[in-house]
């Protein structure tokens, strides 16, 4: 199991990639959401925005209000940021449940 650290700092990893390339993806998804991330094993929570290809203000704790919601364990989490772990893959055999509308799941898909 990974730690709290572990994960915050996939996130972080995550936030960086996703900056690198939110000029590319900017024109193609417009979305401007919260976001939640719920590490399930540590019984803990990041949230933040996705907004314009970039996820922004990610911060510890949950957000009952976010449209979108991520849910997986924390080795998991380090595994999908890794790029260990197909995130298709992962939705598919349920190791991530993923909350968001119709609507934005289309859009996401963009990201992906």
């Amino acid at each position: 199991m990974a730690s709290v650290e572990e994960c915050r700092a996939a996130l972080a990893t995550l936030t960086e990639r996703l900056d690198a390339h939110a000029d590319e993806v900017a024109g193609k998804v417009d979305l401007d959401r919260p976001i939640a991330c719920r590490i399930t094993d540590l019984d803990t929570a990041f949230h933040g925005r996705l907004t314009g290809g970039r996820l922004v203000g990610m911060t510890d704790g949950d957000d009952p209000n976010a449209k979108i919601t991520i849910s997986t364990t924390s080795d998991d989490l380090i595994a999908l940021v890794n790029g260990e772990l197909d995130f298709g893959r992962a939705l598919a055999s349920r190791r991530i449940s993923l909350r968001a509308s119709p609507f934005d799941l289309l859009k996401l898909r963009k990201l992906l």
